[in-house]
């Protein structure tokens, strides 16, 4: 009985624990260069949630911020591609910071 009675406390607490598992989620952002003289970044969360209203920074070479907004409705920010070196930051709290480097952002 003793036996069971471990089991079945053992069982709960991971029941009880998993609700935390998965409420956890990654941020994720994508950025194209649309070969028009834009570039467009899309993001959201690993459990499928919106990134709406997610800060997106533009930085130039030398960290200054360039360009600053939020995503949109659907996820997406649309922004003039910057003459040289820069970087994109998706800024969607504490643990969910993306930078994405110029040079990685392909058409």
């Amino acid at each position: 009985m003793q036996l069971k009675m471990k089991m079945l406390f053992v069982i709960v607490s991971l029941v009880l624990a998993l609700p935390g598992v998965a409420l956890a989620h990654t941020a994720l952002c994508t950025c194209f260069d649309n070969a028009d003289g834009t570039i467009t970044c899309e993001g959201g969360f690993s459990d499928g949630s919106s990134a709406s209203g997610v800060s997106l920074i533009v930085k130039d070479g030398g960290g200054k911020v360039i360009e600053q907004g939020a995503m949109d409705k659907t996820s997406k920010y649309t922004f003039k591609k910057p003459a040289g070196a820069y970087t994109v930051v998706f800024e969607a709290g504490e643990g969910h910071k993306i930078e994405i480097d110029g040079k990685k952002i392909l058409e």
